[in-house]
């Protein structure tokens, strides 16, 4: 059918930001809210988006002036009658959409598509409340609407097959790029991102990082766009509890469950920008670490050993092979192993060097005060972001990065959604430079999979251990992953 009048009941930020994207694309656009007060909010903000948009250089007067004509405001939801499409943007709780579900079945003429913007709430739900489960998809934009790009379109076990063409068709007609998936709690971008940041605050509970060094590992090393808790501050922890758990309700698995961390910071208020204060907020900046230590010599060990120690070397720094003030072993696994086999195993610190920028230091249990600053300053003098942590496996970026690209593996293995799909989501609507299949594939599959494996032995959590597709591409000898 074709979608030419669209109705979109919220008119909060997602709701108008919604409006405002119908609107460029040409389709009449009736904006409903509760009441005179909340439809003047929605009013304010559809205007102050576009007013931006012609500072920018963005928007013309005259398009803007298109764009708000084609919108209309309303209270009343009868309004929405002749409607070919109604997407609802009201707040995230279940029994407040089901009710609007079956008041807009009632109003809406029978061939009236209904899609629900939710981010993680079952739109299987939605669809068995009204007279037509066969015309209810989830239509997710993401936040600003007007700037990003992909809309997760999500169809249950009832949606008519040309219903869900017909709807990523109209989000491509709006230049946004759809990912069709299937109807699990967080679709694609929030099943597969907040698990990771779930566990981000884990490990700051865990006293394995610290909030920063995980951020900075997160960027620097591993080449996101934000870390884990700048990009928590942003959602906001509510936004994030809740999703979590949500997660957690559907799979009951103990990943999913909101970290404590997340939910004390939740309960005092601290919700992150929207609050003012979250993980980072009204607080002293970190001091810096102190410049150059006392160490005079070094050993260092391990696979690209010879070349680190030249970069030292050339600093000033004397390596040494007896009795070195401190001993740097390059690995990617914990090094408590090799520090009990040296005279003095206080003197052992972990590097595990990730991308071009960063260097994750692990201390192991035996680990002197001296070494580990010894190290840090060492990395400093040799280009690269210390990042102090604990002698764990996975360190700080394999135990963040490679359960996400499990299940990633286990989204697709499911049948959930295509490898291609699941890449472009998590390109366009994080923003990450690779998604999950294409960082996969340049870690290199067999390394990925001792890297979970290594996670297993040590943690004993079933989402650690490689996903049954992973394990045999690697058996099979496979270098990239089969796009089907």
């Amino acid at each position: 059918m074709a979608f030419e009048r669209v109705g979109v009941v919220g008119l909060g930020t997602m709701g108008a930001g919604m409006a405002e994207v119908f609107a460029r694309a040409g389709l009449r656009v009736i904006g409903v809210e509760a009441d005179a007060e909340a439809l003047a909010r929605g009013r304010g903000l559809l205007e102050r988006s576009t007013a931006r948009a012609v500072d920018k250089g963005r928007l013309s007067a005259e398009r803007r002036a298109e764009i708000l004509g084609r919108v209309t405001l309303t209270t009343s939801r009868d309004d929405l009658r002749e409607a070919d499409l109604v997407v609802e943007a009201i707040p995230e709780i279940l029994d407040y959409k089901i009710s609007l579900f079956r008041d807009l079945d009632g109003v809406c003429k029978p061939e009236t598509v209904l899609a629900t913007n939710t981010s993680s709430l079952p739109v299987t739900a939605l669809a068995a409340a009204t007279g037509r489960p066969g015309r209810v998809v989830g239509m997710h934009f993401f936040n600003p609407a007007p700037v990003m790009r992909l809309v997760e379109v999500v169809r249950t076990v009832m949606s008519d097959d040309d219903v869900v063409t017909e709807i990523s068709a109209l989000a491509t007609r709006l230049g946004k790029t759809p990912v069709t998936v299937g109807d699990r709690a967080g679709f694609v971008v929030n099943r597969l991102l907040l698990p990771c940041l779930n566990h981000a605050a884990l490990l700051v509970e865990q006293g394995i990082a610290g909030r920063d060094d995980i951020d900075v590992a997160m960027t620097r090393g591993a080449g996101l766009p934000m870390g884990p808790f700048a990009l928590l501050d942003l959602i906001g922890l509510d936004t994030a509890y809740e999703v979590m758990e949500v997660l957690f309700d559907e799979t009951r698995d103990r990943r999913h469950a909101p970290a404590p961390l997340l939910r004390e910071l939740v309960t005092a208020g601290r919700l992150g920008r929207k609050s003012g204060r979250g993980f980072y907020g009204a607080e002293q900046a970190r001091p810096q670490g102190p410049g150059r230590s006392g160490v005079i010599t070094f050993d260092v060990a391990g696979p690209g050993a010879d070349e680190l120690a030249e970069r030292l070397a050339a600093a000033g720094f004397t390596r040494a092979g007896d009795d070195p003030d401190v001993v740097l072993r390059l690995s990617d696994r914990p090094v408590v192993e090799h520090a009990v086999r040296l005279s003095d195993p206080s003197r052992m610190v972990g590097v595990h060097l990730v991308g071009e920028e960063v260097a994750e230091l692990a201390r192991t249990a035996l680990t002197s005060d001296t070494a580990a600053g010894a190290a840090v300053d060492l990395m400093k003098v040799a280009g690269r972001a210390p990042v102090p942590c604990k002698d764990r496996a996975g360190f700080v970026v394999d135990a963040l990065l490679l359960p996400y690209l499990n299940d990633a593996v286990r989204m697709h293995d499911a049948g959930y959604a295509s490898a291609d799909d699941i890449d472009a989501a998590m390109r366009l609507g994080c923003g990450h430079p690779a998604g999950p299949f294409e960082m996969l594939e340049s870690i290199g599959l067999a390394r990925a999979r001792d890297g979970l494996r290594a996670l297993y032995a040590e943690y004993r959590d079933p989402a650690f251990a490689p996903a049954p597709l992973l394990d045999q591409l690697v058996t099979a000898g496979a270098a990239e992953f089969p796009r089907r």
